[in-house]
């Protein structure tokens, strides 16, 4: 049961964080180049260490609470959050919102920094250290709570934590290489995959908390993964096709 939850927790966890690491890159990168990299990196070394603590917090303290209600409650929250970032990749794939643009968002950001005057470096710069230290906590609460939430309902804390850590150190390893936006990178196919695995996961342990009886027992989130990517892919088309009437009709 454990291997076989583990690949997909792992594989939600590290997709999932890919794409907030990205967009808080983004700012800090804008951070640095205007203010400077000491402030930029004292903040998101500031929300770091505050996100792990959440982690190490709230993980083990879940486990103290009877497993059917971690696995409801977590369920429905892990649900309502993957089909969030669904409705909202298939809207992007369908063309009616505008797709993310990191080099945008970084142009924005960048713009926003020059604003408060250039002081590069200094030894206290609370404009660039709360900008990093704000967007890191922000993304990364999401991340901590798809950590928590896919490894505490399933006992897999450790292999979606180290999805988190994965990502987290590629998104690094990039941004320190090319100092640049990482513009390349699928972001909506991501949220697509990610919509897709969060809502099989949450409809799994919803299941699970209030007693369904699967069938096919685990296997059953094969099932469910395919379910959601299906009628994912099927909306697209739908909603692209709506879109053209409301267009044509104005």
């Amino acid at each position: 049961m454990l291997s076989f939850h583990a690949a997909p927790a792992m594989t939600a966890a590290f997709l999932a964080s890919l794409v907030e690491f990205v967009e808080a890159l983004t700012v800090v990168l804008a951070v640095g180049s205007v203010r400077g990299w000491r402030p930029a990196l004292t903040g998101t070394g500031l929300a770091l260490a505050t996100l792990a603590a959440l982690v190490a917090v709230l993980g083990p303290a879940l486990t103290r609470i009877p497993l059917e209600v971690v696995r409801l409650a977590v369920g429905v929250l892990l649900l309502l959050f993957g089909l969030r970032w669904l409705r909202k990749a298939i809207l992007r794939a369908a063309g009616a919102i505008p797709l993310h643009d990191e080099e945008a968002a970084y142009a924005g950001e960048t713009a926003v920094m020059q604003s408060y005057g250039l002081v590069r470096d200094a030894a206290w710069d609370a404009v660039a250290i709360g900008t990093s230290f704000k967007i890191v906590m922000l993304e990364g609460i999401e991340v901590v709570f798809i950590v928590v939430a896919v490894g505490a309902a399933g006992g897999l804390l450790l292999p979606a934590s180290i999805g988190a850590l994965a990502a987290l150190l590629v998104v690094i390893l990039l941004g320190v290489a090319l100092h640049r936006p990482l513009a390349q990178i699928p972001e909506n196919t991501l949220k697509f995959v990610v919509g897709v695995l969060l809502s099989a996961f949450g409809t799994f342990w919803v299941g699970e908390g209030i007693g369904i009886d699967w069938p096919g027992a685990d296997w059953v989130l094969l099932g469910l993964v395919a379910g959601f990517l299906a009628v994912a892919l099927a909306a697209v088309p739908l909603c692209r096709g709506r879109r053209a009437l409301v267009l044509a009709g104005d």
